[in-house]
């Protein structure tokens, strides 16, 4: 294959640009998709991938998946991209929660798949963008009480209503 200007390196965060632009993504797509932009490939899908499951767990009842998903809000050792992404999401539904995180992780699986098969080439990419100032928070945190109240955006579904 011969290169070409655009195959000189390979911007990793096309794909979340793409979908954070799509008009036909729901806004709650388009906000997580430009908060996942300049996140470290690994990082951003474990990520998502953590909060995904806790979320999950959390709506089928799991007393252990309260504590998980109130430390990952809590905590004070990481940068806020996770918590970035669940108040984006929060209050809107756990459906369409769940719905949008699944989407987002598989976006930044293939994100993964790609990034790993330009490294095995040796292929070049453009740096990424360090979304966050500083690597932990400096501003306020969620209070750790893994004894939250789930209210209704844990257990209505808006789509089902007319």
């Amino acid at each position: 294959m011969k290169k070409t200007v655009f195959h000189d390196r390979f911007d990793f965060d096309i794909t979340l640009r793409d979908a954070a632009l799509d008009a036909d993504n729901r806004p709650t797509r388009r906000m997580i998709a430009n908060a996942a932009i300049g996140m470290d490939v690994e990082d951003a899908y474990y990520s998502v991938r953590e909060l995904r499951e806790a979320i999950a767990w959390t709506h089928e009842g799991d007393v252990a998946a309260k504590r998980k998903l109130t430390a990952i809000l809590a905590n004070d050792g990481a940068d806020d991209f996770q918590r970035c992404i669940y108040f984006c999401l929060a209050g809107r539904g756990v459906v369409d929660m769940l719905d949008d995180l699944e989407w987002l992780e598989d976006l930044l699986e293939r994100r993964g798949r790609v990034a790993g098969e330009v490294r095995r080439m040796k292929g070049r990419c453009m740096p990424l963008a360090k979304p966050y100032v500083a690597d932990a928070p400096d501003g306020p945190l969620v209070k750790l009480d893994a004894e939250f109240e789930q209210g209704p955006s844990w257990w209505a579904d808006p789509s089902l209503t007319a």
